[in-house]
C-alpha cells in the first residue's frame, strides 16, 4: 500500500475514537491528545500491523509528565505482563529443542531451587504447560517492583518470599490443573527453570532466543535498565499525573514483568506467532508448537500457552500493568493487530477506543468491541461533570435497572480508589459514602470508606467503618489490623 493511502488510514484511526457519551448530551469527539490530557497520560506509542507486516508506528505526547522531550517510535516503555507471552516463546523454543515435556513435573527440571511439594501436589503436578497457562495453582498474582535505589532480591529470594523481596513466597495452594488463576509467581518459576537448564543469565537467554532472531533491537529484559538505554526510556506516571520517583520501578521478576520494549518490537513478536502458526516461519517455534501456544488450554479456558485467548474471540495477545505504565497487544492469526504502550497508570483507559477504531479501519475479525461499561461512563462523568453528577447518574441507573449485574459495589469502589490515587480526597470520600449507602451490606465498601476516612484524618469515623466491615465479614483481617493500629476496639 502506498504511503499516502496508509497515512489516510492513520488519520482515520485517530479520528475514529469513540466520543464522550454523556447521558442527555450530544456525543463529543476528542482527539487522541485530548483524551490523553483528560486522563493525565503524558505519552502514547502505537504500532499497527496488517497482512503480516508492520504498516505504521506513531508516537504522541512527551516522555515525562511536565517535560518537553517528545515520545518517538523508538522510545522504550515497560511492557509489564506482556513480558509473559514473549517469555513463553523462549520457553517453548527450548522445550522443543531440548525435548522437554510440557507436562512433566517442573521439579524434574529445576536445579538450584525446588517448588515445595504439599498436599495439593500429591497427585497433580506443576508443569510448564500449567505455569504458562495459569493453571498450576501457584500463588502471587503480580509484582509492584522496587524503587531505583532499593536493594533487589535474587530470583530465589522472590520465590521464597525472603527479604528484600516485597512479595510473599510462591507456593501451590490449590490442586494443579483444577482452575485458572493468574500467577506472575508461576512465570517466575519458569524464569528459574530456564536459567537452571541453560546456565545463562535470563536476559541473555531472551536476547539469543527471541529478541535478536526477530529483530527486536529495541528490547531488553535487563533490570535495572542499563545506563546506555535509560535516556531512551519514558518515565512512568501515576494516576494523579506525577512522575514515578526515579523515573520507574525495577522489576527483577524478569520473565513476568521485566521487558523494556517498543510497540513495533511487540508487533514483531506477534507477527512471528502468526507466521509460525501458518508454517511460514520457525525462527522461534515450530508450526505445531505455535498452534499449541495459540490454542486455549483445556484447564484454562482463557489462556493458550503464554497468550491470552478469551472465549468467543479470535485474537491473541496480552495486557500489561507495571507501576506507571500500561500496555496492550492485540493480534490476529491473519497477521493484523495493534500494540499500544503508555507511560501512565491511566493509559489503559485509552485502549478500547484505539483498538476499536483500528479494527473499524482495518476490518479485522474476532475481537468483540463491548458496549461502554457503566464504569467508563461514571469515570467520564466524574472527570467532565463532577463527582456529584456521576453518583446521581449511577443511582438513577440502578433504580432503572436494578438487576444490571454491571452496577456493582466494586465499580464505585474502584473509582473511589482512583480518586484517592489522584489525591482527590473529597471526591473519593463522596464515592465511598455513596457506595455504602447503595450497598450497605457490602463489607468491602465499608472497609474502603474506613480507609478514606483515615486518609482524611477522620480516625473515629474510619474506625466505625472498619468495625462495620468486620461485623459484616468477621474474616476481614485488614479491618482488624487497621483497628489495632488505630487503637480502637474491634467491637463497640
Amino acid at each position: 500500500m502506498s504511503r499516502p493511502a496508509e497515512a489516510a488510514r492513520v488519520a482515520r484511526v485517530e479520528e475514529g475514537l469513540a466520543p464522550i457519551s454523556v447521558p442527555g448530551e450530544t456525543p463529543k469527539h476528542l482527539s487522541l491528545p485530548q483524551w490523553m490530557e483528560l486522563y493525565k497520560v503524558p505519552g502514547v506509542s502505537i504500532a499497527v500491523f496488517d497482512q503480516g507486516k508492520l504498516v505504521w508506528a506513531k508516537a504522541y505526547g512527551v516522555k515525562q509528565a511536565g517535560g518537553a522531550e517528545p515520545v518517538t517510535i523508538d522510545t522504550l516503555f515497560q511492557a509489564a505482563s506482556i513480558s509473559k507471552p514473549v517469555t513463553a516463546m523462549a520457553a517453548m523454543h527450548h522445550a522443543e529443542k531440548n525435548k522437554w515435556s510440557l507436562d512433566e513435573n517442573v521439579n524434574d527440571k529445576l536445579v538450584s531451587w525446588k517448588l515445595p511439594d504439599n498436599d495439593f501436589t500429591k497427585e497433580q503436578k506443576v508443569t510448564l504447560r500449567r505455569l504458562l497457562s495459569h493453571t498450576a495453582g501457584t500463588t502471587v498474582h503480580g509484582f509492584g517492583g522496587y524503587t531505583v535505589d532499593a536493594p533487589l532480591p535474587t530470583t530465589q529470594q522472590i520465590l521464597d518470599g525472603e527479604k528484600p523481596a516485597n512479595t510473599s513466597a510462591v507456593r501451590v495452594d490449590t490442586v494443579p490443573g483444577t482452575l485458572r488463576r493468574y500467577s506472575g509467581g508461576g512465570t517466575t518459576i519458569v524464569q528459574q527453570l530456564l536459567v537452571d537448564q541453560l546456565k545463562k543469565p535470563f536476559p541473555l537467554i531472551m536476547k539469543e532466543t527471541v529478541l535478536t532472531p526477530l529483530g527486536m533491537k529495541d528490547s531488553t529484559y535487563e533490570q535495572p535498565l542499563p545506563a546506555s538505554l535509560a535516556s531512551r526510556a519514558a518515565s512512568g506516571t501515576r494516576a494523579d499525573g506525577k512522575s514515578i520517583e526515579g523515573g520507574w520501578h525495577v522489576y527483577p521478576e524478569l520473565a513476568a514483568a521485566g521487558l523494556w520494549t517498543t510497540p513495533s518490537d511487540l508487533a514483531r513478536a506477534a507477527l512471528e506467532m502468526s507466521k509460525a502458526a501458518k508454517g511460514q516461519s520457525k525462527r522461534v517455534v515450530s508450526q505445531a508448537m505455535a498452534k499449541q501456544m495459540l490454542t486455549r488450554q483445556p484447564e484454562s479456558k482463557s489462556f493458550g500457552i503464554g497468550f491470552l485467548r478469551n472465549p468467543g474471540q479470535d485474537w491473541y495477545g496480552h495486557g500489561g500493568a507495571n507501576e506507571g505504565y500500561r500496555a496492550l497487544l492485540v493480534a490476529f492469526e491473519s497477521g493484523g493487530g495493534v500494540a499500544i504502550m503508555t507511560n501512565s497508570d491511566n493509559g489503559s483507559r485509552l485502549f478500547e477506543r484505539i483498538v476499536a477504531s483500528a479494527i473499524s479501519v482495518y476490518g479485522w475479525k474476532g475481537y468483540t468491541v463491548e458496549p461502554e461499561h457503566p464504569s467508563v461512563t461514571v469515570d467520564l462523568l466524574t472527570r467532565t461533570k463532577g463527582t456529584d453528577v456521576a453518583i446521581a447518574w449511577f443511582k438513577a441507573r440502578k433504580t432503572q435497572a436494578p438487576k444490571d449485574e454491571k452496577l456493582t459495589p466494586e465499580l464505585l469502589n474502584e473509582l473511589g480508589y482512583s480518586m484517592l490515587r489522584e489525591k482527590r480526597l473529597d471526591d473519593a470520600l463522596k464515592l465511598f459514602e455513596a457506595n455504602v449507602a447503595l450497598f450497605p451490606e457490602d463489607a468491602n465498601a465499608h472497609d474502603s470508606l474506613g480507609e478514606g476516612y483515615v486518609a482524611a484524618g477522620r480516625k473515629a469515623e474510619g474506625a466505625a467503618s472498619y468495625r462495620k466491615s468486620l461485623e459484616l465479614n468477621p474474616k476481614n483481617d485488614n479491618a482488624r489490623k487497621v483497628l489495632e493500629t488505630l487503637g480502637a476496639a474491634t467491637t463497640k
